[in-house]
């Protein structure tokens, strides 16, 4: 793995332990108030630990699909998140990982999975070129 893979993978991790803290956070005290967006929260965890993992394992068979897979569905849940956030706000009681593409995380959420993708195409394994 490259360097900018190697950030790549550690933005990556950083963003799942921030991501799995808050939601375990929101879940254990506070899942009553807002259950879809502390839900939400958790669903980002888990993509962003699928993703790390995608990544860092990438160049061995099946993995670089579900890294495609993780990161497409991420990069979809901040669009689909951030535009319901900014549309229909009274839906999220409490701000999720990716509510108004991700502005508690300083964007990261937006920018990150372009960044993924972006490293994707052009770090294609032998076995997955055509």
């Amino acid at each position: 793995m490259t360097g900018i893979g190697r950030v790549l993978v550690i933005v990556y991790a950083v963003m799942a332990l921030a991501a799995t803290g808050r939601s375990f956070v929101q879940i254990v005290r506070r899942f009553d108030e807002a259950p879809l967006a502390y839900s939400l929260s958790a669903a980002a965890a888990v993509v962003y630990i699928l993703a790390t993992l995608a990544l860092v394992l990438a160049g061995r068979r099946g993995w670089y699909a579900v890294a495609w897979v993780a990161i497409v569905f991420e990069l979809t849940g901040v669009l689909v998140v951030g535009t319901l956030s900014l549309v229909v706000p009274e839906l999220f009681q409490h701000e999720t990982v990716w509510s108004l593409y991700g502005r508690g995380y300083l964007f990261i959420p937006l920018v990150l999975p372009m960044f993924g993708i972006w490293w994707l195409v052009a770090h294609r394994p032998a076995g997955a070129r055509a």
